[in-house]
């Protein structure tokens, strides 16, 4: 199969209209936890997953980055944008996560979570350390400045806080999304180009009762 091919196989109707909708649970969730609650987490990517897992890599991707980008134009969020990287890269491994079967029990889930917790701690370090100096006005800001005050310096103590803060983060998000795929029905699923290894994983559960 061509990328063309792929592409459109993807992008179908449905999968267009859960992207709008996937950016605002991104973009509402996240203000609400960095700006109100001020967590150490950010739950900005729970559509990013969801996507990602029915529709593939590519439009998972897309979507964690629109989101962030138009977060950062709605609001006036400038430290939004940057991490549009971050959420780019969150949707290509939810997507490959949905295609090896991540999502057939809670275990496999949050281990996955874990995983793209670590890759986006990773990403997001430097741009935390050297675009923000270390301070993007979230709840995570704390354990920066915790880190900093043993002698790390600002890329180690933005990279602790990653590993503190996105596994945490992206293992909520993942289970989330799992509980959500566990909700929908198998026609909805169907509908969706990734929707069949939804169901196969959701097959090979031992959680199968009470399926619609």
């Amino acid at each position: 199969m061509s990328v063309s091919e792929r592409i459109q196989r993807d992008f179908t109707t449905i999968t267009l209209a859960l992207i709008p909708a996937a950016i605002v649970i991104n973009i509402v969730a996240g203000q609400i936890v960095q700006n109100v609650l001020k967590l150490p987490i950010y739950l900005d990517s729970i559509g990013t997953v969801l996507v990602g897992v029915l529709a593939g890599p590519l439009a998972g991707a897309i979507t964690g980055a629109l989101s962030n980008i138009i977060w950062a134009i709605i609001f006036s969020t400038p430290t939004a944008a940057p991490y549009a990287i971050t959420a780019f890269i969150i949707g290509i491994c939810a997507g490959v996560a949905g295609t090896y079967g991540a999502f057939k029990n809670i275990i496999w889930t949050i281990v996955a979570g874990l995983l793209t917790g670590v890759i986006a701690a990773l990403v997001s370090a430097p741009i935390t350390a050297f675009v923000f100096g270390g301070i993007t006005g979230s709840g995570t800001d704390l354990i920066i400045a915790a880190a900093q005050a043993t002698g790390q310096n600002l890329l180690a103590a933005a990279t602790i806080q990653g590993f503190v803060s996105d596994p945490l983060d992206k293992a909520v998000s993942f289970v989330v999304v799992w509980v959500i795929l566990r909700g929908m029905s198998r026609r909805l699923l169907s509908q969706f180009s990734r929707g069949a290894s939804v169901l196969a994983a959701r097959a090979n559960s031992s959680l199968t009762q009470g399926e619609r």
